[in-house]
């Protein structure tokens, strides 16, 4: 097993398990994942809830975070944004994450989330991860 198939082992998927998401693929700077909306995630108003899509967003680019920095380094987030463009009540959610920006001390990276039965654009995500080196 390779370094990156290691760290994409290890991570820990707690809440990946809880909300039902599903990790595509990934590769090459890009990340893809998938849930199906429960619920559990609707909100009373009956709309997909935005912290829901939001925290699908934020993981699949943390995804690709792990799998694009060197060996032993480490990341946090420290910034993002959304734009809540639609929802979903029912059926699959899809998100595509892709670097934008790979330097040695930041990485940016933008995602689309979408819902499979429209097509329709849900929400656009950038965030920037901090690269940690070790000492």
């Amino acid at each position: 097993m390779g370094d990156r198939e290691e760290r994409l082992r290890r991570w820990p998927e707690s809440l990946a398990d809880y909300v039902g998401w599903e990790f595509v693929d990934g590769g090459n700077g890009v990340f893809r994942a998938r849930m199906e909306v429960r619920p559990e995630h609707v909100a009373p108003n009956g709309f997909l809830q935005a912290s829901v899509v939001i925290a699908l967003a934020d993981m699949c680019c943390a995804k690709g975070t792990v799998e694009t920095i060197p060996a032993g380094a480490g990341f946090t987030t420290i910034e993002l944004k959304t734009n809540l463009i639609s929802t979903a009540t029912q059926g699959g959610v899809v998100c595509e994450a892709t670097l934008q920006h790979g330097g040695r001390t930041t990485q940016v990276w933008d995602a689309v989330v979408t819902s499979e039965a429209t097509g329709r654009t849900m929400a656009l995500f950038r965030c920037t991860q901090l690269v940690l080196h070790p000492s």
